[in-house]
């Protein structure tokens, strides 16, 4: 009983699906945009300031030191 219930279920679903009327193809409304020929150019002015980047090499070696650790079940074992 349950199951022709189903079936029924199911058809009645497909055969309201299909007697759906088809909608109307929505229009799209087009945009004309027309191509750019001359480009302007901004000239740019450099200052010359001399800054100076330092490099620590001591906190740069701990960071590397704490990411490389190794535990002791990190090694293969031969079986």
């Amino acid at each position: 009983m349950k199951t022709i219930a189903t079936l029924i279920f199911v058809l009645f679903i497909g055969v309201t699906a299909q007697a759906q009327t088809a909608t109307e193809a929505v229009k799209v409304n087009t945009i004309e945009m027309t191509i750019v020929t001359e480009t302007s150019t901004e000239e740019v002015s450099l200052e010359s300031t001399l800054e100076v980047a330092r490099l620590y090499k001591r906190d740069n070696a701990r960071v590397t030191k704490a990411l490389s650790f190794t535990t002791k079940r990190n090694k293969a074992k031969m079986a």
